[in-house]
């Protein structure tokens, strides 16, 4: 446009009102020329892509589409007309074409709105079985592997809208009890409870109620011994049975100050969740789980899977071994460990007991560690030599597997050593663990889940190559010795 004023005034010495209106038509009808053709290409483009998902022809779509609402017929007719009234175009072809655009959009019916959210309710109630149908019945009557109830108080921790974070939580949960233990705990069903008490949750376990505590609303936990000088309910921390208190959220800072741990609602209640989610490992292993992780591992080393089941275990004998070492606090993240394991020891003989061993023999130092303290410390306790071999000749092979036969005195003498030595670590904030040798291990292991399931049972061989070994004390068939 400038050039072309430019040439006008200086080239050919027309006046500047007469090139502005000589070269601004100019450039306008080169534009529209070049311009034109690109869009009526760019939309035939369009109209040619998009129709592909129909099974029509190209112009029964076209005029279906165009032709079925007002609104875009509207449009076009105004745009017609708008233009009528642009000096130096002509009136009469855009007069009748937006006049029958107009006339078109006036004689369309519209098709009636359809709420599509309320149509797919419908057939999703249309789906849904009859209150007294069979299916119905046999849903209410599915037993959940894990459950969490809590009071109508509760609520306001499950519910995102009013900022509750325990559902994230108990997802972070999965990832990370799954990360320690090798087990993906199920889907931890959440729902309310009309008939629980206030401030009060349920964590159930298989259809059975595994553990049960109190969060009351509008407060934290304070975890600690000199809390008489903070106001609120004494009680006891969920897990480890501390010395705490539900103290207003107020006072949250005053209780920090004062040197207590302070812990909020939802990590009391996750935290409890956790710990009983570890104790019960084992019966949260089922047989569709125990599937799932054979077909992870064949998908990375597909060989260790083909020789080992079904030729020599079967998937529920392979679901005994986790199982038992999930019951002893045993981590089964390596898998391909202990499934090679498993294929050397069942060539020879499929006995429960042996094929634990033969695993734990395989996982080696891995299975003491999580004792390891941060300075790389494990503290223990052992077994007098001669009492040793005393528990060594009473193992006996049962239905059960290896059990001690031996005299209710030298079990007392046993369980009330180990008691106490383990009291006073315990007292001193350290976590120890009972050394023996491998072939009393398993029965003394079984013995010890019965009468103190807190201790911890290992063998020589599975004793941290690089930690720092520390002596409790020594366990005799009469006393412990210190």
């Amino acid at each position: 446009l400038i050039g072309g004023f430019a040439i006008g005034i200086m080239q050919r010495g027309m006046a500047p009102g007469e090139a502005v209106e000589a070269y601004s038509l100019l450039t306008v009808g080169d534009g529209l020329v070049s311009m034109i053709p690109a869009l009526l290409l760019s939309t035939a483009t369009g109209i040619i892509v998009t129709r592909s998902a129909t099974e029509g022809d190209m112009g029964a779509d076209l005029l279906t589409q165009l032709g079925r609402f007002k609104q875009p017929l509207r449009i076009a007719g105004g745009a017609a007309l708008a233009l009528m009234l642009i000096p130096g175009l002509p009136a009469l072809p855009f007069l009748l074409t937006g006049g029958l655009f107009l006339f078109f959009a006036a004689r369309i019916t519209e098709p009636a709105e359809v709420d599509e959210e309320a149509e797919v309710a419908a057939a999703a109630a249309e789906l849904e079985p009859r209150p007294d149908s069979p299916e119905a019945i046999a849903e209410k009557m599915r037993v959940d592997p894990l459950e969490l109830e809590v009071a109508f108080d509760l609520v306001d921790l499950v519910d995102t809208a009013r900022g509750g974070d325990l559902l994230d939580r108990v997802k972070a949960l999965r990832r990370k009890v799954a990360m320690e233990t090798g087990l993906v705990i199920p889907l931890v069903r959440t729902r309310d409870n009309l008939d629980l008490a206030a401030s009060t949750y349920v964590i159930w376990l298989n259809g059975v109620p595994a553990a049960h505590g109190t969060s009351p609303a509008g407060t934290v936990l304070a975890i600690g011994d000199d809390l008489d000088g903070l106001p609120g309910r004494s009680t006891r921390e969920p897990v480890f049975g501390l010395a705490a208190k539900w103290v207003p959220v107020e006072l949250q800072r005053q209780a920090e100050m004062a040197g207590a741990t302070v812990v909020d609602r939802s990590s009391v209640i996750t935290t409890h969740l956790a710990e009983v989610v570890r104790q019960n490992a084992a019966d949260l292993l089922g047989r569709e789980d125990v599937r799932l992780l054979v077909e992870m591992v064949r998908r990375t080393h597909p060989i260790v899977v083909e020789e080992l089941t079904p030729a020599l275990l079967t998937l529920g004998e392979v679901q005994r071994v986790l199982h038992a070492l999930l019951a002893e606090g045993v981590s089964i993240r390596d898998l391909v460990r202990i499934f090679e394991a498993l294929s050397v020891r069942a060539k020879t003989s499929t006995d429960l007991d042996g094929l634990v061993e033969a695993a734990r023999a395989a996982l080696g130092s891995a299975i003491s560690q999580p004792y390891v303290t941060p300075d790389e410390r494990l503290h223990v306790l052992t077994l007098d030599p001669g009492f040793e071999q005393r528990l060594l000749e009473a193992v006996r092979q049962s239905d059960q597997g290896q059990v001690l036969a031996i005299d209710a005195g030298a079990i007392d003498a046993l369980v009330h050593g180990c008691s106490g030595l383990l009291e006073d670590a315990e007292r001193s904030g350290l976590s120890p663990v009972l050394v023996c040798s491998p072939q009393v291990r398993a029965a003394l292991a079984r013995l010890m889940r019965q009468v103190l399931p807190r201790l911890p049972v290992i063998s020589y061989t599975e004793v941290s190559r690089t930690a720092q070994i520390e002596s409790l004390g020594v366990v005799s068939g009469a006393v412990a010795i210190r």
